[in-house]
């Protein structure tokens, strides 16, 4: 091959690579909805539903982080795989809108476990799975992540009520579909543990 065609492939190829990242650049990535939450009015609801819920979502990427030791159902495993994947993005989102919003990331009342956040899993409960393995460990997982979930729902609920940014209100109403259904999965794994 000779130099003339190298350097035409070569240059091609750059060419077809700065066009595949502007069309990224214009495409629309549902896992960072920061953008147009920017933009979007938002009131009190909002930042209380996305401070809150990234407390509470990081609670269950920990218990989730958990079952990768101490799990024994298969089930569990993969559904504490797929609670840590569709949380830790959340996370990110939510702290992104209240950046752009110029809202502090951090509720200082609600910083620990616990307290009067809803399905919040105390230290006492905690500690137990952390110590737990095996069949023990599941259990505790599935009744605490039960209870969980059902906190992230009211939590939710609250946002559809009296929230104003439809992007919020948006993944409010996605975490009410999910968790609803983790919970049902989670029911019926308690039912043949």
């Amino acid at each position: 091959m000779n130099r003339t065609v190298i350097t035409r492939r070569a240059l091609a190829a750059g060419v077809a690579a700065v066009a595949a990242m502007a069309l990224a650049a214009c495409g629309d990535d549902p896992a960072d909805d920061t953008g147009s939450s920017e933009e979007a009015s938002f009131n009190d609801a909002d930042v209380e539903f996305a401070q809150m819920m990234i407390v509470h979502h990081e609670q269950a990427v920990e218990m989730s982080a958990m079952a990768a030791d101490r799990a024994q159902d298969p089930e569990v495993l993969e559904l504490a795989d797929q609670i840590e994947a569709a949380q830790a993005p959340e996370i990110e989102t939510m702290t992104g809108w209240l950046e752009a919003w110029g809202e502090p990331v951090e509720m200082s009342e609600h910083s620990g476990h616990g307290g009067t956040m809803p399905g919040m899993i105390d230290e006492e409960h905690m500690s137990m799975m952390e110590e737990a393995s095996g069949v023990e460990f599941d259990t505790h997982f599935a009744e605490s992540m039960i209870a969980h979930h059902e906190g992230a729902i009211e939590m939710s609920e609250t946002e559809i009520a009296d929230g104003e940014n439809p992007d919020a209100i948006a993944l409010a109403e996605a975490i009410i579909d999910a968790q609803q259904a983790e919970i049902t999965q989670m029911e019926a794994i308690l039912e043949r543990l």
